[in-house]
Parts: C-alpha cells; structure tokens; sequence
C-alpha cells in the first residue's frame, strides 16, 4: 500500500509540507519541491523566502499596496504631522535614519519587517514623551534584533547632532524632528510590508536605497543631497 504522505494518488510525490497534493515548484526555503498552494500559502509566513525567489518576485509585482483599512491607525501615529516642508528641510537626518535601519538589517540576515516596524514604533513612542514633556524614558523592545535597531537608530541620532555641532559650533536637531522622521519611516515601513510574519520587502527596500555595506561620515554640506553615517 503506497504511503499517503509520501505520495499522491497518482504516484507523484507529495509536497513535504501538506502531504497531500502534487509537489510541482522548487522552494529554495526549503531546498525541496513543494505545490503551489503552499507555495502562495505559506510564502513568509512559515517560510523564511529568499530575495531572489522567483515566486517570491512574481508574488510582489502582482501584490496590492495595504489599504489604509488594513493597518491599525494608532502604529501610524496619525497625531503626528509630517509636512513636506519638513520632509525638504530634513532630508539629511531622513536619509541617516533610513541608512542606519539598513545596516541593521545588513548586520542580521534574520530580522523581519516586524522587527523594524516594532522598533521604530517603539523609538517614536519614547521620541514622542521626550518631545512633550522632556522626559528620557526608553520604551521597553524585546529581542535582540529591535534592540539592535534602537541602537543604530540611537548611534545615528548623535552622530548627526555631533555633525551638526562640529560643523556650525552648535545643534538644531530637536526631538520633535527625530519623532516626524521616525514617524515617517514607520508609515513607509507599514506601506512597503506584506504584513506577513516573515516579509522582507521593506528591507529589501532599505537595501535598495544604500547598496553598499560601507560608507563614509559626510557632513550635510559636504554630502549635499544626503548625509551618510556609518
């Protein structure tokens, strides 16, 4: 008698994962053939995807941005106003946030849009109490991989301050703006996300910004478009 779970009714192998239909595709998660209702079933969400899997890329083109309906107002901050007058005025500090969430990302080739989405959450939280009241409170994050984040995102704040201080004697960075550029990331993170478990888009996404692993301290002025931090 043929062993239902290794094979199907017409004595093509099963797929190893639901064990009752036709393997048909390659699955480089898995480095196995699988069919492909697990392939769009499970695709990042038990499956760690990567970049380069075709279903995965094919999956992407055809995939509908999130409506607004989808994500839960109160993780887009909507209290906070992020102008395009801020956005012109503070491109430098925009793009040293963007270049240190990519090189966390680089640093674990294991973290997850989620993981950067809770971090960021978490630093505009404790950017928003500092904002109002002053008070230097750090929102708790868990794992290692947020509390990664957090601590680019940190290093990156400073150094930016540094810059700013060594280059006109004094700072202007206030924690309202880091709280806007913040915001604005999280908002694009929440846009650029399959909102799947294991997704990778808006990393991915980070990685296309800043292709290189290394990059020199350029000051906003010697930069001229953008300031890059290490």
């Amino acid at each position: 008698m043929v062993n239902s779970t290794r094979q199907c009714h017409n004595d093509h192998v099963a797929c190893p994962i639901c064990n009752l239909r036709k393997e048909k595709r390659f699955c480089p998660a898995i480095h196995g053939r699988i069919c492909a209702q697990c392939c769009g079933e499970q695709r990042e969400v038990t499956l760690e995807c990567p970049s380069d899997c075709p279903y995965l890329i094919q999956a992407r083109e055809h995939e509908k941005p999130r409506s607004a309906g989808e994500i839960d107002p109160a993780g887009l901050f909507l209290q906070i106003e992020v102008s395009d007058q801020f956005m012109y005025e503070k491109e430098h500090l925009l793009m040293g946030l963007t270049f240190a969430l990519a090189k966390a990302a680089r640093g674990d080739n294991t973290l997850h849009d989620q993981d950067l989405i809770r971090a960021l959450s978490a630093l505009a939280e404790s950017y928003e109490r500092r904002a109002n009241s002053g008070l230097h409170y750090e929102q708790p994050v868990t794992g290692d991989a947020q509390r990664r984040i957090v601590a680019e995102v940190e290093t990156m704040v400073k150094e930016y301050r540094e810059a700013e201080q060594k280059h006109t004697g004094y700072s202007t960075l206030r924690d309202s703006d880091v709280l806007k550029a913040l915001v604005f990331l999280l908002r694009l993170a929440h846009g650029r996300t399959s909102s799947r478990p294991k997704s990778r888009a808006f990393v991915e996404f980070l990685f296309a910004q800043f292709p290189e692993k290394e990059s020199a301290v350029l000051t906003p002025q010697d930069a001229g478009s953008r300031i890059i931090l290490p």
